[in-house]
């Protein structure tokens, strides 16, 4: 979590950026059997679209397009803690894949609470 200094804010552009770096290198780290390979090619992509879409809705150029922006940046960290379910790592790397699930989640839960904000 990246905090901007003299402020309680977070970034979350620039949070959205290290999940994403932080599921490819966990999925570069996985065992390389066939469900893992199939998981990971879609955690990758949904994992950094929860980003990418968040980017998308700052650019907005409506209140309606915002929303749905934002609808679709909780819909990928949600289907990305999916994902993350089904992977099967290393017994090392157990606690990542729970701190990934966690972090997926609370981005679901800020996107969720924007949407209730931008009513």
């Amino acid at each position: 979590m990246i905090q901007i200094p003299n402020s309680k804010q977070y970034d979350l552009e620039e949070r959205c950026l290290e999940f994403a770096k932080r599921a490819n290198k966990y999925v570069n780290e996985l065992p390389k059997t066939i469900p893992n390979i199939e998981n990971r090619r879609q955690l990758v992509k949904a994992g950094g679209s929860v980003g990418a879409k968040y980017i998308e809705a700052n650019e907005s150029l409506s209140k309606k397009d915002f929303k749905m922006r934002i609808k679709i940046s909780k819909k990928e960290a949600k289907e990305s803690r999916y994902w993350l379910k089904l992977t099967e790592p290393f017994k090392e790397k157990q606690k990542e894949k729970e701190a990934l699930i966690q972090e997926a989640t609370e981005l679901m839960k800020i996107f969720g609470s924007i949407l209730e904000k931008s009513k």
